[in-house]
């Protein structure tokens, strides 16, 4: 009776016989609706997920009115349960309260009460703090399936839960359990089959030696928590025979392929990647196990040759070994011994050698990545041939080479097909217009010569086009690009003539790179009609005149790249950023918002200056950037002062133009602005004092303009500005510029007796106690040189008394004359 709006059973009678009832997704209200002549006094089973808001009469009645229920399924109930209104259904075996609010001293502290539960099932009921011991989950002795996953609980697990020796199914993924495992209760419960800790705070033995006596265990996920290496004494063999084992770690180290594995023969997924396992390639795992499905071996320190043994598992469908140390060449025979694969990855090794052709055989291929190898040789034929379902192949980073594809190709199901970083030369293959389903194209860094073809606007499906880093040339066709692009990466060509007939209407268009070419004449003002352009790249090109005036109705915008070309006029002050675009208008704008945009899958990095230099920004870091470059430019006139309200840009580069006017005083503003670029400029007036409040600066630069007065105080980030921010300013003056200002400029306070680096003021205090020690440690060494030799003492008392004596005559001689003078 599930999904009929129930509301009640008042009328509903001669029911006592029902032994199932399924009430799922209705709307009862609670005890009330069950109120009647009758009573389900045989119902064994009652199904009412999605369906009853609980009341407090509720649960309280259900023992009275249904006293042979076993099975009582109360999914998603809306409400909290309240604590023990099922403890009167003594008869349960079966509960299920999975994503209902429940609170601990029921859900786990009371419910030992219910001494005949078999299956109790609590994930996502917002458990919290550790599990309790007393009355709780440890008392219900013949329990065979508990599932509290997806709760909030933590610490240890208690021991008491060994007392569930009847246990098969334990689910305690998603929460915050600690511990080491090997040192826990689930050592002793040895009736598991099922088990699964998932993304815990566990810490895991590689070795699994706890488990080796669990003769039922078949499955086993131990994955999200910390898995360490331990060197086993013993050699014991295990007693379970897994089906499925995920033991992916965080990358720690964990030592060599754990030996258990070696007696494992019914294996079917297997993930121990993530784990820097060391050691040769564990080939005789696909050897032992006939039956295995899958293999995840990635991001471990294996080395040595890839090899397969002679018979593999024929129905393995999916295989990676990505992000290892293995080298080599790909087995001649890897598409016949793996012909049923649906997705192989060994990127990141050290492979070598052609591209075997057996690759043709596997028709099941969905995705091949065979990128960051060495690998030479061209694509085999057959593989674009024989893997009629091949979805994504990514053959980038090698040193691949040749024409990209042969004529012979059937790509009608490829999506995603990366080459770049090779060796490829030649046109860009027709043969292309035949993948109707490619939606990302990156055939960037490679050798590629001639024009962009005009078939590639009919490609519906494209969202990602890289054809950068190449010696592609000509002009680009009129409205190349299809409606449903949201990428376009032309960099680094050999691109000419204008863009007029490019920007022909409206389309999905996110980022737009044609950096680093010959093009020409005005920037479009049709370019504004892809509405939902977030990045422009058109520096260093040749392109002239004004910023169209369109630009500033970009809502979305959030880099623009004008710089190194001839571009002149003034600087438009109406050029806003993605989240400033709404103070400037009074209806909503949809996102306008700083909170970021996500970027298709498989969208390509952007490259541009920033901080004086050069990088390349990955989209996961590139949604959270905002940034204006007009640098090496001809533009005249003022910085607008609106600028000063783009308080989300972190990059600001105005250098190498003919600006004039001040530097405006709302840059204040710029809040999280990062590097801030004016030089080379005709600037005048003095730098605004507030600028300092721009603790987020790292670059700063005003050399060579007209400014005058004093340099910004030396606080926080401006306290380690070298000569070269402000240098070319012949009025700057003060640290670090080699001129002292005068007293005339303000400054800020300082100590009246402080001591200026470039004053030239002394102390004079220390200057007489200084003088007067001087003396009379240079008198108490005369006269110790006096003492101690008798030749120097005769000759000192000679000289002191042939002076005194020759002052005496001349004072004789004189006075009477100087007297006489004198009185005349």
């Amino acid at each position: 009776m599930g999904g009929n709006e129930i509301k009640g059973f008042n009328s509903y009678h001669g029911l006592s016989s029902l032994k199932k009832l399924y009430i799922r997704y209705n709307q009862l209200e609670g005890a009330s609706d069950f109120k009647g002549s009758y009573n389900f006094t045989n119902l064994e089973e009652l199904y009412l997920d999605f369906s009853i808001n609980v009341d407090e009469n509720f649960l309280q009645s259900l023992g009275a009115m249904m006293p042979s229920v076993k099975l009582l399924s109360l999914r998603s109930l809306n409400g909290s349960v309240p604590t023990g209104g099922l403890l009167n259904l003594k008869n349960l075996e079966y509960l299920d309260l999975s994503y209902s609010a429940i609170n601990n001293s029921f859900g786990l502290l009371g419910i030992g009460m219910m001494k005949h539960l078999k299956t109790l099932l609590l994930p996502g009921c917002g458990l919290t703090g550790p599990i309790p011991t007393d009355q709780g989950l440890c008392k219900l002795k013949f329990l065979q399936e508990l599932d509290i996953s997806d709760n909030y609980l933590n610490g240890s697990l208690p021991w008491c839960l060994a007392n569930l020796t009847s246990l098969k199914k334990f689910s305690l993924y998603y929460n915050n359990f600690i511990g080491d495992i090997a040192s826990s209760p689930l050592r002793r419960l040895t009736s598991l089959e099922y088990l699964n800790l998932f993304n815990n705070l566990f810490q895991i033995p590689i070795s699994l030696s706890l488990f080796f006596n669990h003769s039922n265990l078949n499955f086993l996920d131990c994955q999200q928590n910390t898995i360490y290496a331990i060197t086993e004494a013993h050699n014991f063999t295990p007693k379970f025979q897994l089906e499925t084992l995920l033991l992916s770690g965080h990358g720690y180290g964990s030592g060599e392929i754990p030996k258990f594995l070696y007696h494992q023969y019914n294996l079917r997924y297997v993930d121990i990647s993530n784990n820097k396992i060391r050691g040769e390639f564990p080939f005789w795992l696909l050897g032992n196990n006939t039956k295995l499905r899958a293999l995840n071996l990635a991001n471990n320190s294996l080395s040595g040759p890839f090899q397969l043994p002679i018979h593999s598992p024929p129905n393995l469908s999916f295989f990676d070994i990505s992000d290892n140390s293995l080298y080599g060449s790909i087995p001649k025979k890897i598409g016949t011994h793996l012909s049923r694969l649906v997705d192989l990855n060994m990127r990141g090794n050290g492979l070598n050698g052609n591209i075997p052709p057996s690759f043709g055989n596997m028709s099941f291929l969905e995705s091949l990545d065979l990128s960051d190898n060495r690998l030479s040789g061209s694509i085999p034929e057959q593989l674009t041939v024989g893997c009629i379902s091949l979805f994504q192949l990514k053959l980038s980073k090698n040193t691949l080479q040749g024409q990209i594809f042969s004529k012979n190709v059937n790509l009608e199901s490829l999506r995603w097909l990366q080459l770049d970083g090779n060796l490829f030369n030649g046109n860009i293959p027709n043969s292309l217009f035949s993948a109707t389903s490619l939606s990302i194209l990156d055939v960037s860094d490679n050798h590629l010569s001639g024009s962009i073809p005009k078939w590639m606007g009919k490609m519906s499906s494209l969202e990602i086009l890289d054809l950068s880093l190449n010696n592609i040339s000509g002009s680009l066709p009129s409205n190349f690009y299809p409606s449903q692009i949201e990428e376009i990466h032309l960099s680094k060509n050999k691109l000419q003539g204008s863009l007029s007939d490019v920007f022909n209407g409206d389309s999905s268009l996110v980022m737009l790179d044609l950096s680093h070419n010959n093009l020409i004449g005005k920037i479009p003002s049709r370019i504004a009609n892809n509405s939902k352009l977030r990045y422009i790249q058109l520096s260093s090109n040749h392109l002239e005149g004004g910023i169209p005036t369109q630009l500033c109705n970009l809502y979305n915008l959030s880099l623009i790249d004008l710089s190194h070309n001839d571009l002149s006029g003034p600087i438009l002050p109406c050029l806003r950023l993605r989240s400033d675009w709404s103070k400037q208008h009074e209806f909503p704008i949809e996102n306008t918002t700083f909170s970021p945009m996500a970027l298709p899958p498989g969208s390509q990095p952007l490259e541009f200056t920033n901080k004086n230099g050069f990088y390349s920004y990955q989209p996961s870091t590139l949604q959270y950037f905002s940034g204006i470059d007009l640098s090496c430019n001809n533009f005249s006139g003022e910085i607008p002062f609106e600028f000063g309200d783009l308080d989300i840009i972190q990059m600001l580069n105005l250098s190498h133009n003919s600006l004039t006017g001040s530097i405006p005083h709302t840059f204040s503003n710029l809040r999280q602005i990062e590097s801030l670029d004016l030089s080379y400029n005709n600037l005048e007036g003095e730098i605004p004092s507030q600028i300092t409040q721009l603790y987020s600066l790292e670059v700063f630069s005003i050399a060579h303009n007209n400014l005058s007065g004093k340099t910004p105080t030396r606080v926080a980030q401006f306290g380690t500005s070298d000569e070269g921010s402000y240098e070319g300013n012949p009025f700057l003056c003060g640290w670090p510029l080699p001129k002292a200002c005068n007293a005339t400029i303000t400054s800020s306070p300082m100590p009246i007796n402080s001591i200026d680096d470039n004053s030239g003021f002394i102390d004079m205090d220390i200057f007489y106690v200084s003088f007067v020690v001087s003396y009379i440690i240079v008198l108490l060494g005369i006269i110790a040189v006096l003492y101690i030799n008798p030749y120097w003492r005769q000759a000192w008392f000679y000289y002191v008394e042939l002076i005194s004596t020759n002052c005496y005559y001349f004072l004789v001689d004189n006075i009477p004359y100087l007297f006489k003078f004198g009185v005349s």
